[in-house]
Parts: structure tokens; C-alpha cells; sequence
């Protein structure tokens, strides 16, 4: 039984901002209980999150600040007000748990990954939602389901986030003479992995060939986030769900066996063992990988949206290309939940709700969307009626770095990719475990992984011991099914 050329530096300091928001990851909260009691008074209803992408005075806030001055002409009393939560994603999350289990925090809006709804809903620490907060019809079906937990809505679906896949057309086209419809069908997003590999062979043979100063800086034909932390997570999950595993059921429940798990050991170990990982993968988080890229250290890339941009600007439309990651890509993101602490007045709670609604409705996601975040809803990337303009929520965010030729936009001033690239990457992207254990899930996860490129004789474990031992660790944490 189962017990349960070279970059500008203030590009990098842009880049360093960006990827001061990793995934999660960390041990469990308490299965069960209530929120502690904090008496909340006054009108200034406090938003908890982490770093926004898009800057200091970023779309984010600029939105709270459009929804303070909405309150202001209706004569509200109520303004909301922004906490920026420290530290890594991680210690966000623990900050987080604990200050709302103490009872000390007021914070009425809570900014969650969308692996930590689950557990916060099975705390009791954030309050069930209408049905319509995660889905009125308009948001995407696999992020509303992030906002979701046995059947309730805890949260409403804020930001999204999806794998993609970042290639150097320079490198592929340029250099290694690929034809450029063979590299342009990558966006099609009906590639795979072994249509990639065969480029990356290309570009490799072309490097070792190549004899002038155009190849010195040259490392490997692709990185990824490899480091053990949750960018392992992602990566192993997305290999994974690739190979058609799935960890737990609906209920949390771990439902995985030995003989299924070898299948996504032996997919990540194809991808990631192959000649073609750059070396420092495996101890580069998104913030090391996004500047190896950029720099020409490789010719591809497995990053997340808000990259784009950033990349745009130090690599323009000649050089840089952008697709759905071949298999499986991991959902990733942000919902928004209201405290369930009991000391909240029926009206604090009403504002709250207001708050949330405001903040995710058609308008804010198309900001959102035109600033570098993936929205949540599908109109945000169909419907040209949807406009920011009256939220005046973008055109300081969207702002190209210094020197940087902007993000390039279609007809109706989204970024050139989204609808055709992005939206599809999210329809069909894959959800990690949901279970109010993934801080426990993804530590014994990465656990394990990363034994695999930790020495020459683990690199020769069997596929099939790798997974018993993962399938021991993983059963260990999750109750079983």
C-alpha cells in the first residue's frame, strides 16, 4: 500500500526583473482547516502578490489603479492597494500560508500560481467564488480549470502562462542554410520533437564545420530551465505528459504506476541526454537560459511568453522565431482569490469580489494581453471590440526596453504572435498535478530527476529503476488512488 551579439546590460536588467517570477514549489500546508481571525477595518483593500513582469509601475498596477479610479468617480470609499510579496516564488508562498494561517495578515486579494489554488482552497484560506469567476464562456477551458478544486471555484483565472518554444532564425537559416519554409513550419505547432532534432543536428554540423569568428560563441543546439527547482518540474512534466502520464486523479490522488512512469523517464531523458543540451542547462534557471539565447550561446529555447518581448528587442523579427513547444507544453500562471478570513464585513467581501471581477474582465485581460502577459480569456486574442484603451493600462507597460525595436503587434495592437501562436499553446497546454500537496509533489519530483545528470554512473540507472524509485518517492507523498 502506498502511504499516501552582445546584449545590451540594461536589457539584463530588464531580463533579471522578468525572471524574478519562477514557479513554485515547497513543502505542504495543512490539508484542512479555516483561516485565523484578524479583525479588517477601513476601506483599502490589500492585493498580495509577487513581482510584476512588465515593470515597477507595470499593467498590473495600473489596472488597480483604474479600478481606484472608477471607486473615486462613484463615490466609494473603497481603493485597493498593492503588497508585493519578496523573495522567490517559493518563499512567496510560504509567506503567503503563513501569515494567513496565523491570522496575521490582512490581505483581502491573494495572487496565486495556479499550482497553489488547491491548497489554499483545502486550508480554507481563500473563499469559493460563483462558477462565472472561473468560467462565463469566454475564459479558456484548461485555465479555468486551474481555478478550480473538487468541483468549486476558489479563484478567478488572472494570467496565464504556457511553454513555448524560442528558435534563432539566423542561426537555422543564415548559417546552417536550412530552407525557411522547413524552419517557418515550426509555428504550425504540428512539429515534433524529432522534426526539432533534426534542425538541431543541422545547426550543430554547421558549428563544427564553420570556421570563422560567426561560431565561437556557439555552446549547443538548445537550453531549458534543468536547475532542480520547479523549472525541472515543468520540463520533467511536460516530457511526462508527453508521454501520456498523468500523476493524480481529480481528487489529488496519486494514480501513477512504476510502468507508466518509465515511459516519461525515458522521454526526458531522450530530451535532455541527447548531444544537444547546451551543458549549463542543467543548473540554469529562466533568467540564465533567456541570456545563453540571446547571446548566441544556442539555437533554441523552451521559455514562457513574458520572454518574448525581451527577446524581441536584443534579437528582432530576422533573427528571432517563436512556436508552440513541440508535445506537451505545462500550463502556467496566476489566479486571483479573495481571503476567507471571517472577519471581513459581508461588504469587504462584496468589494473584494468587485475587485477580482474587475481585474479580469474582457477589458483588463486584452490589457494584460498587450502588455506581454498571456490572457486568460479568449477574446482577448479574437474579438478586435475588445480594446484597453479605456483603462489606459498599456502604452507605459508595453514600453520597448532602451533600444529596443518594440514588440511586433497585428492590425488590432496585439503582439504579432498571440493569436496565432500563443492561443493555440494554451488551448491545448497541460496541467500540472493538481493537488493541495505540490510543494511536496514537485520537491520529490525533482528529487529524482535530478539523480539522472548528477554523475556518469547515474546516468547509467536504468529507465525502469528511475521510475520504481520515482514511483516509491511520489506514492510516499500522495495519497493514493
Amino acid at each position: 500500500m502506498k502511504r499516501s551579439k552582445a546584449v545590451r546590460p540594461l536589457l539584463w536588467c530588464v531580463v533579471l526583473v522578468l525572471c524574478a517570477v519562477g514557479c513554485t514549489g515547497g513543502g505542504p500546508g495543512r490539508p484542512e482547516g479555516t483561516a485565523a481571525v484578524r479583525p479588517l477595518t477601513g476601506t483599502q483593500l490589500v492585493i498580495a502578490t509577487g513581482v510584476d513582469v512588465t515593470g515597477d509601475n507595470g499593467v498590473r498596477k495600473r489596472l488597480v489603479d483604474a479600478w481606484n479610479t472608477l471607486q473615486e468617480k462613484e463615490n466609494s470609499p473603497y481603493r485597493a492597494r498593492v503588497v508585493v510579496l519578496p523573495g522567490s516564488a517559493d518563499l512567496q508562498r510560504s509567506q503567503l500560508l503563513a501569515a494567513m494561517q496565523s491570522g496575521s495578515a490582512t490581505y483581502d486579494v491573494v495572487n496565486l500560481d495556479v499550482t497553489w489554488v488547491a491548497e489554499f482552497a483545502a486550508a480554507g484560506l481563500v473563499r469559493e467564488l460563483p462558477e462565472a469567476y472561473a468560467d462565463d464562456g469566454d475564459v479558456l477551458t484548461k485555465v479555468a480549470a486551474t481555478a478550480r478544486w473538487k468541483g468549486k471555484v476558489y479563484a478567478a483565472p488572472y494570467n496565464s502562462d504556457v511553454g513555448l518554444l524560442y528558435y534563432r532564425r539566423d542561426y537555422l537559416v543564415d548559417d546552417a542554410g536550412i530552407d525557411g519554409k522547413r524552419v517557418d513550419a515550426l509555428a504550425s505547432g504540428r512539429t515534433t520533437w524529432e522534426d526539432v532534432s533534426s534542425l538541431m543536428d543541422a545547426v550543430d554540423a554547421w558549428a563544427r564545420a564553420d570556421k570563422s569568428d560567426r561560431s565561437k560563441n556557439y555552446r549547443g543546439a538548445w537550453t531549458s530551465q534543468l536547475r532542480p527547482y520547479e523549472g525541472l518540474t515543468v520540463n520533467g512534466t511536460e516530457a511526462f505528459a508527453s508521454a501520456g502520464v498523468r500523476f493524480v486523479d481529480d481528487e489529488g490522488k496519486y494514480t501513477a504506476s512504476a510502468g507508466e512512469l518509465t515511459k516519461g523517464v525515458a522521454e526526458f531523458r531522450r530530451r535532455t541526454e541527447s548531444p544537444h543540451t547546451l551543458d549549463a542547462a542543467f543548473e540554469s534557471d529562466e533568467a540564465a537560459t533567456l541570456k545563453d539565447f540571446a547571446e548566441g550561446r544556442t539555437a533554441f529555447l523552451r521559455h514562457w511568453p513574458y520572454a518574448y518581448g525581451t527577446l524581441h528587442a536584443a534579437l528582432g523579427n530576422d533573427k528571432l522565431g517563436v512556436a508552440p513547444l513541440p508535445g506537451a507544453a505545462v500550463l502556467g500562471g496566476q489566479d486571483l482569490a479573495v481571503a476567507a478570513n471571517p472577519a471581513m464585513s459581508g461588504e469587504r467581501v462584496r468589494k473584494a469580489q468587485e475587485l477580482v471581477r474587475f481585474l479580469t474582465d474582457r477589458t483588463s485581460e486584452r490589457c494584460l494581453l498587450d502588455a506581454g502577459f498571456a490572457a486568460t480569456r479568449k477574446s482577448a486574442y479574437t474579438d478586435s471590440g475588445v480594446a484597453c484603451d479605456d483603462r489606459g493600462a498599456v502604452p507605459r507597460a508595453a514600453a520597448p526596453p532602451e533600444g529596443g525595436s518594440g514588440m511586433p503587434r497585428d492590425t488590432a495592437g496585439r503582439p504579432l504572435y498571440a493569436r496565432s501562436t500563443l492561443l493555440p499553446a494554451l488551448e491545448a497546454a497541460a496541467l500540472r498535478p493538481r493537488t493541495p500537496l505540490y510543494g511536496a509533489f514537485t520537491q520529490a519530483f525533482t528529487a529524482e530527476l535530478s539523480k539522472l545528470h548528477g554523475s556518469a554512473k547515474s546516468r547509467q540507472v536504468s529507465d525502469e529503476d528511475v521510475a520504481k524509485k520515482l514511483d516509491e518517492a511520489l506514492g510516499n507523498v500522495l495519497p493514493s488512488g
